[in-house]
């Protein structure tokens, strides 16, 4: 077994049968080719991956590499950028060249393949908002495969790839149309916040970034010292006659305008009114200062961590009736 103790956030010791850095086309062909019945595993950061014992299968590291400018006018700048890139080298990339609409989702780990998949988001700003489209290889024939945004069915932390598609495709370049005039979007309060502080009025993409980094910086715990996968949880949509009921009883409940007419509330505040935050089980433990984040406190198994997700789903759903759904992979 091949240990992927370093190759995943959460940083629990858990192994593969073999380990293979997929940096060209051409490589993730050979092995297709090679090894057709072998099972496998595509990972690219781990940075939303947890494992609860070890892999019967090869794991593929996405390391495809590239960033390159394929269309532009006076207005908007296409790029196409390789799936193995790291997602916040590529944003500051976009800040060098004063191009926006990837600004608000700085300091998201992972790589780039891997962003559309769960199309990630956070201060008001998904993926999907600055997506073209993507390449990606079809594992059981070889094929290559384009994907526009519509094929891609993005929704609220979830695309193709998370439903019909899982584990289907290896995305090998990812398509942005970015700004050259931007106008940044602040309308998120903490980022307003932030600004202020700073006596910032007329905010560059810099700006918004740097106020973004600020804000995680100081709610996330880092990987390197605490193993975690960021967001354990998505945050919950309800029916509005759920959220009437509920609000009775917790006037103070924060909401957001959801998808569909329904309403969407933080799980994090659902978990710390549970009573969760900074409490451990074992090694694994809820994060003290963001309730949605789960914690390797050194030597935690990946089973572990998910017994802890389970105790608190099973304690808010019944406080609060609601399911929380899993955001990150467990295996």
């Amino acid at each position: 077994m091949i240990s992927l103790q370093a190759y995943h956030t959460f940083g629990v010791n858990a192994g593969a049968e073999a380990l293979i850095e997929i940096d060209t086309v051409d490589t993730l062909l050979e092995f297709i080719q090679t090894q057709p019945k072998r099972p496998f595993f595509i990972l690219g950061g781990g940075s939303n991956v947890l494992f609860r014992q070890d892999l019967a299968a090869t794991v593929l590291l996405n390391r495809i590499k590239g960033k390159q400018v394929i269309e532009a006018d006076e207005d908007t700048v296409t790029i196409c950028v390789g799936g193995g890139e790291n997602w916040h080298e590529l944003v500051l990339w976009t800040l060098e060249n004063n191009w926006g609409g990837l600004e608000n989702l700085s300091l998201i780990p992972g790589t780039v393949g891997a962003a559309p998949i769960q199309n990630i988001g956070a201060y008001g700003v998904e993926l999907k908002d600055s997506f073209v489209g993507l390449e990606a290889l079809e594992l059981s024939s070889g094929e290559e495969q384009v994907f526009s945004a519509e094929d891609c069915a993005f929704g609220y932390r979830d695309s193709y790839f998370k439903r019909e598609g899982k584990g289907k495709y290896f995305i090998t370049q990812v398509y942005f149309n970015l700004q050259k005039h931007p106008q940044v979007n602040t309308a998120y309060g903490a980022i307003q916040e932030v600004l202020q502080a700073a006596q910032i009025e007329h905010p560059t993409v810099k700006d918004v970034s740097d106020a973004v980094v600020k804000i995680r910086s100081s709610k996330l715990p880092d990987p390197a010292v605490l193993g975690n996968g960021g967001s354990f949880f998505k945050n919950p949509e309800i029916e509005p006659a759920l959220f009437a009921q509920l609000q009775g009883s917790h006037p103070q409940m924060p909401n957001y305008p959801g998808s569909a007419g329904k309403i969407k509330v933080p799980a994090g505040w659902l978990i710390e009114q549970c009573g969760w935050k900074g409490q451990r089980r074992g090694n694994a433990g809820c994060y003290e200062k963001q309730a949605l984040v789960l914690v390797n406190l050194g030597g935690a198994t990946g089973a572990e961590i998910w017994s802890l997700a389970q105790e608190i789903r099973a304690s808010v759903q019944m406080k609060f009736g609601i399911d929380l759904e899993v955001e990150i992979n467990v295996l």
